[in-house]
């Protein structure tokens, strides 16, 4: 009898490219500190799903000490904005609705007590180091939370309040507000202004105004930018990469800034991350440099590296972007079949105009209302789809165990954005004739296999069988070169799967589906198991 050897992964490279994200909304995730020193605003006119509910920092560290990111196969964590909010709610016609998502900052240089402590943030980036897992911070420089009863508007040297936005043309995009109520940055602008008298009466409070204001002397007079509105968010979010090692940042509402503000951006944070590196050398996990990933909203794939505004073109990805966010992807996912889908993003991403260009393909979100499965119909081919397409992935808190998205009493967005269904797992709760422990364990498996083999997200794509549908991926760089080999609704039981060109005869291969091992003889191995799905890698070797 055979006893197999593990694959050694220690050599397999991280791409972002390829990298498999979670992305989760801090305050609706878990709650690991229960003795926060923090009140849940209570209100008898907020609407459903519209205020904080608990979940918190010391969650997600919870959750990554319990190795529930590692199980799915999660080699970067993506956290909503966790900066100081806006205290007070508004009323946007769907019930009083309040800074639980975490995109109405208030102080960038503070936490907001509802998520945790800077102390917090620190162990769960180490945490998730450790486990090889990267952090993204979620940041914002368009705009700050609303004028409420509680948080006055700042100076006109630093917020525009109108007009608002009518998407008519790249300038009516940009020198807006979003939306009524919601203040926009005057990126534009290189005049030099004082402090918000907000911020400065705020950290006279906490003790803190002379440190403040020590560090952004010393960051203008290294930079010698001027001390604009933007200059000063861009040192404020950057200090979270110098002193922690956050890896990257995901940036809201990219289209609605000047594009060149993000090159400042990628240039302070490339600084940063290296500087922590280099003060850090037993806490990196590698070399790898500072990324940013943008929502351009409304951005696809198909369009490249523009995004076209009517009357200007924008290239992203020359302006400080390595990623942006695939929005075409769920409907691509809605229309086409498995090979269809994979070939079409084989095809697309070797383009020359791609090259060096990522994209993250998502099918659910927090804002998107047309997700591809609302209803959690098909948790498997979601599974299937997303981990094994082309390009990165981006797992929704939830997609893995079917969380619903359609709650009842809910207006618009909130209805993407109800608490982690924890005891649906706990219960092994039934949806739609699928029991929640297994859907898990199906993601976790292609999780897995996608993390530990960068040719699935960004090798190329080959089609070796229609039916059964079988294929392989290939990629290489530099002294890095694997084959795998994928198969979906294939029939249980035995299973004859052509190999050659992958694996060498004689050698021997692990489905990391089923566990099961087989030596590939004529090109071909049998895999014999009761699933209906095979991830195939290469074994080193084997011992008698």
């Amino acid at each position: 009898m055979k006893k197999t050897e593990i694959a050694d992964t220690s050599n397999v490279p991280f791409l972002w490219e390829s990298a498999n994200f979670y992305f989760l909304l801090t305050d609706r995730f878990y709650n690991g500190n229960k003795k926060k020193k923090v009140k849940l605003v209570s209100h008898e006119r907020i609407g459903k799903l519209r205020g904080f509910m608990g979940g918190d920092i010391a969650g997600v560290t919870q959750k990554l000490n319990e190795g529930y990111f590692t199980d799915l196969g999660v080699n970067v964590l993506w956290l909503t904005p966790i900066f100081k909010q806006t205290e007070g709610g508004t009323d946007e016609g769907m019930g009083r609705t309040y800074a639980f998502h975490g995109y109405w900052p208030r102080d960038f240089t503070a936490i907001d007590p509802h998520f945790g402590t800077m102390e917090e943030l620190k162990e769960l980036v180490e945490t998730a180091h450790s486990k090889h897992i990267r952090i993204v911070m979620d940041v914002i420089i368009n705009h700050i939370g609303p004028v409420t009863e509680k948080d006055p508007v700042w100076e006109k040297e630093w917020v525009r309040t109108g007009p608002i936005c009518t998407y008519d043309n790249y300038e009516s995009t940009v020198s807006c507000t979003l939306v009524e109520n919601l203040p926009d940055i005057r990126t534009e602008s290189d005049e030099a202004v004082e402090l918000p008298s907000q911020l400065v009466e705020k950290w006279k409070e906490e003790g803190r105004y002379e440190q403040e204001v020590a560090e952004l002397d010393a960051f203008f007079e290294r930079t010698s930018l001027p001390r604009s509105p933007k200059n000063h968010i861009i040192k404020w979010i950057t200090d979270y990469v110098r002193e922690l090692g956050i890896d990257g940042f995901r940036f809201d509402t990219v289209k609605h800034v000047e594009e060149a503000v993000f090159n400042d951006v990628k240039q302070e944070g490339l600084l940063a991350l290296k500087e922590w590196k280099e003060k850090n050398p037993s806490k990196k996990m590698d070399n790898s440099e500072f990324f940013m990933a943008g929502e351009v909203y409304g951005y696809g794939a198909s369009s490249k590296n523009y995004y076209d505004f009517g009357d200007k073109k924008v290239d992203y990805f020359k302006n400080g972007f390595d990623g942006l966010i695939n929005f075409q992807f769920l409907h691509d996912a809605q229309e086409k079949g498995y090979e269809e889908l994979f070939s079409f993003y084989n095809i697309l991403l070797a383009t020359p105009e791609m090259k060096g260009n990522h994209i993250l393909n998502y099918l659910s979100s927090h804002d998107d209302e047309k997700p591809f499965d609302p209803t959690r119909l098909k948790p498997i081919e979601s599974a299937n789809k997303l981990l094994l397409s082309p390009g990165a992935s981006q797992i929704y808190y939830g997609d893995e165990i079917a969380r619903s998205l359609k709650i009842e009493g809910t207006e618009g967005d909130a209805t993407l954005r109800s608490f982690m269904n924890w005891e649906d797992l706990e219960s092994n709760e039934e949806v739609n004739g699928f029991k929640t422990k297994d859907i898990l364990t199906h993601w976790q498996k292609i999780g897995k296999f996608r993390a530990s083999h960068p040719a699935v997200g960004a090798g190329k794509h080959t089609l070796i069988s229609k039916s059964p549908y079988i294929f392989s991926r290939s990629f290489q760089r530099g002294d890095f070169k694997e084959n795998v080999v994928v198969g979906l609704e294939l029939p249980t039981g035995k299973k004859v799967v052509e190999v050659k060109g992958n694996f060498a005869d004689g050698s021997t291969v692990l489905d990391k589906y089923s566990g099961k091992t087989a030596e590939v003889k004529d090109g071909k191995v049998i895999i014999d198991s009761l699933f209906e799905y095979i991830l195939l890698e290469s074994l080193p070797g084997n011992v008698l």
